[in-house]
């Protein structure tokens, strides 16, 4: 909870891919209440009442996954959102002046998009989701200890996590008001 509100005003990326991270944890605890409070919220060093929040915002979680039909598998509707505005300020700034910088970032990553699209086995999702579900793919195969997987796409994610990390970066900036994305035009 109070880790996804910090990544959430610090680095949209990595607050998707906890979101994901959380996601997955929920499944692998069967979304059972008593199981996610003795392995998640139990062993924290905090109060009861800070116990009883982390419970709720983690059953919160579980309620969305049951009411989106995500029990199984997917991803909420809400970290897919956020995909999409991040996706759309990708194509303002594949188009506008102060996109100049990230446009060269990405020129490295484009020739490898048709091949990370066969792995991720997702054909129609915009670029920036297949970079998003790529990284995913990445942190759990290195989790599980897949050394082969982690290998084979390891010249890729070191193309991806660059776009990735400054399309991050811009969209926090945009959200804040530092950056405009019209500026001389």
């Amino acid at each position: 909870m109070d880790i996804a509100q910090t990544k959430r005003k610090e680095n949209i990326a990595e607050y998707i891919l906890y979101l994901w991270q959380i996601e997955d944890l929920l499944r692998a605890l069967q979304l059972s209440p008593e199981a996610i409070y003795s392995q998640l919220v139990a062993p924290r060093q905090i109060d009861e009442e800070q116990k009883h929040l982390y419970l709720l915002w983690y059953m919160d979680i579980v309620n969305l996954l049951r009411k989106e039909g995500k029990e199984e598998s997917g991803h909420l509707e809400h970290t897919l959102h956020l995909i999409g505005d991040m996706h759309n300020l990708h194509l303002q700034l594949m188009q506008n002046p102060v996109g100049e910088h990230y446009r060269k970032t990405f020129s490295h990553l484009a020739p490898q998009l048709p091949m990370l699209r066969t792995l991720v086995k997702k054909e129609n999702i915009s670029d920036t989701e297949l970079c998003f579900r790529a990284l995913y793919a990445a942190m759990l195969y290195r989790i599980k200890g897949d050394k082969q997987r982690s290998e084979a796409i390891k010249d890729t994610i070191e193309l991806v996590s660059p776009v990735v990390a400054e399309l991050a970066s811009l969209y926090g900036k945009v959200e804040r008001g530092e950056v405009d994305l019209f500026e001389n035009m």
